[in-house]
């Protein structure tokens, strides 16, 4: 950094340890998130391992807690698929015990069916215009739930179902 005319201020572990403290006391925090935090203050990687152990004892950063939190967020706010949240979490470095329990304890199923297939037909309804067939509007609302982060197979059941409920619905306009 000072190869660029400005010099990054180094904390002591104890300066760093009292803003790390509020740091996490504001949200949630990963163990990675909080160790390139102490890494952005100075801290050398043994130090920072001590005040990371220090903070889980203090119960400041708890995996499970963050995994959690960020699960029902991004599912319920932004309505990814467990896939997308999986992926995200891993690449926190979140342990997969950790992903697997957050996974199963904030998302229902029932819930978990309800947004896909609100996403489906709102997704559905968007695609107008003369190029846009039944085959190309199938494949681009699949297209769309994978990238949002649905497995394949419940992406799969919900758009035929969502489909049959379709064409029941022509059959009865005609």
């Amino acid at each position: 950094m000072e190869e660029y005319g400005f010099k990054r201020k180094v904390l002591t572990p104890e300066q760093a340890y009292v803003k790390i403290r509020h740091f996490c006391a504001f949200q949630e925090r990963s163990h990675q998130e909080v160790k390139m935090k102490l890494s952005g203050y100075g801290i050398a990687w043994a130090d920072a391992n001590l005040l990371l152990s220090k903070l889980i004892e203090e119960n400041f950063l708890n995996e499970e807690r963050f995994a959690a939190a960020f699960v029902g967020g991004k599912f319920r706010i932004k309505q990814w698929g467990r896939k997308k949240i999986e992926m995200e979490l891993k690449k926190r470095q979140v342990s997969s015990y950790s992903i697997s329990k957050a996974l199963r304890e904030e998302i229902d199923l029932s819930a978990y069916e309800k947004i896909l297939m609100k996403l489906i037909e709102k997704k559905w309804t968007s695609l107008r215009g003369p190029g846009n067939t039944l085959f190309v509007k199938q494949s681009k609302t699949r297209q769309y739930l994978l990238m949002r982060g649905f497995e394949n197979d419940i992406v799969s059941k919900k758009l035929k179902l969502f489909l049959d409920g379709q064409a029941d619905h022509n059959n009865s306009t005609d």
